[in-house]
């Protein structure tokens, strides 16, 4: 919706507000860490699912992605589902998300691609073996000093970290190369 309302609607302060995403890619996540941990104590999401969720649920590159994709759909598409009476919520959900499906395939490889390998954050909300993720499990294993010596092990476990995404892009590959390819396309 932020990528629609940063594309379509017109109002005060729209490229003020994209900047600003824009400038939020080039935080690094070590900036944001410790306010995002203090957050996840507050809320009592510590060892829950919900920290590992919640915080990659939006992203600056998902905004811009949808923002550039529904810039591509023609304008006349909007105007003719608005003199059939839709609002901005229905021509969002009934016209461009039908529409959109690559830059949504594209956005959930790129979201699962992001959280899948990320160590860091899962390493310091998660601490019960349960909920932890493969990475996090990996590394604790390989660095943790339960794979000495055994390269054989190590190269496996590595292995089995990059098959989901893999898999995940073999799947989705032909909507993932189109979106790529009509995303920076204007007409």
């Amino acid at each position: 919706m932020v990528g629609y309302a940063l594309s379509r609607l017109e109002f005060k302060g729209r490229n003020l507000i994209f900047y600003i995403i824009i400038f939020t890619m080039t935080l690094p996540f070590q900036i944001t860490l410790i306010p995002q941990y203090i957050i996840m104590v507050k809320l009592h999401w510590v060892d829950t699912y919900w920290a590992l969720i919640v915080p990659y649920l939006m992203n600056a590159l998902a905004i811009i992605l949808f923002r550039q994709y529904f810039k591509s759909i023609p304008q006349s598409l909007i105007d003719a589902a608005r003199i059939d009476g839709c609002n901005d919520l229905q021509i969002i959900f009934k016209i461009l998300w039908p529409n959109s499906i690559p830059a949504i395939i594209t956005v959930g490889i790129l979201t699962f691609m992001n959280s899948w390998n990320s160590v860091l954050w899962p390493i310091i909300v998660i601490r019960k073996d349960s909920l932890m993720t493969m990475p996090q499990l990996v590394t604790l294993f390989a660095v943790g000093g339960r794979a000495e010596g055994q390269l054989g092990v190590k190269l496996a476990a590595a292995t089995m970290l990059a098959l989901p995404v893999v898999i995940a892009y073999l799947f989705f590959q032909k909507y993932f190369l189109q979106s790529m390819a009509s995303t920076g396309i204007r007409d």
